[in-house]
């Protein structure tokens, strides 16, 4: 077949993944704690909607937490059939616009997470995909993104790895599409891999990187993760 639009190549995007069964480990769970559960202020009695889960890393680390209430939503049939066992019963197998276009029975989330997603749509349909978003969400409630940054020298190698990704984001431009769908950016956070030694090194070489050059970015590390919170909302 023809591959001449991005999404031509979800056709190969099993074989190209080498989708397998996540084992998550206690580095796993101290990744999450630190660039999810703690900026979004998460509880175990928080309800978390997962939009585009994959193979179930992340639903696989709500339910090590003990959250009561997590769901995730999954259109490749592929990805949903490696998962851990037991955690297809709390996915929507199907696409993420019929999902969040249809009432939800069980009420709103305290926070909807879109981890490695949100590049693979347009600008304008991720405006509409936060505004939508919007009607899953108690009020308070956030949402945490994760995407290339590409502010930072290292981005590229995350952005351009993969050819179904449509936009490209810093957080100066993830922040404007925010706003755009009426959210206002409350943090932005580095994703941190590898060694203390690694962090210790990436850190003093920032350092001095900020002090060499005129402009720097806000965050350095190749995945960038932002939280919103919609406009009309109170941070309590």
């Amino acid at each position: 077949m023809a591959y001449d639009t991005p999404e031509d190549f979800y056709n190969v995007y099993a074989a190209f993944k080498r989708y397998q069964t996540p084992v998550v480990k206690a580095k796993h769970v101290r990744w999450y704690d630190r660039e999810f559960w703690t900026p979004a202020g998460c509880t175990p009695d928080t309800a978390v909607l997962e939009l585009g889960s994959g193979t179930g890393e992340f639903l696989s680390y709500l339910k090590r937490k003990g959250v009561a209430r997590y769901q995730g939503v999954e259109q490749d049939d592929q990805a949903v059939a490696v998962m851990e066992a037991g955690l297809s019963d709390h996915v929507f197998v199907g696409d993420i616009w019929d999902f969040l276009d249809r009432e939800n029975p069980d009420g709103p989330f305290g926070c909807v997470v879109m981890l490695d997603v949100l590049e693979h749509f347009s600008a304008g349909d991720g405006v509409r995909l936060l505004q939508k978003i919007k009607a899953q969400l108690v009020p308070g409630g956030r949402v945490v993104i994760r995407v290339p940054n590409m502010a930072s020298p290292w981005g590229g190698i995350h952005q351009f790895a993969d050819l179904t990704h449509k936009t490209a984001f810093t957080p100066n431009s993830l922040e404007q599409l925010g706003q755009a769908a009426g959210y206002i950016a409350l943090d932005f956070l580095p994703q941190r891999r590898g060694s203390p030694f690694r962090h210790l090194a990436e850190g003093a070489l920032h350092g001095i990187l900020s002090k060499i050059l005129a402009v720097t970015p806000v965050v350095w590390t190749p995945n960038m993760i932002c939280v919103l919170q919609a406009e009309d909302t109170t941070d309590d």
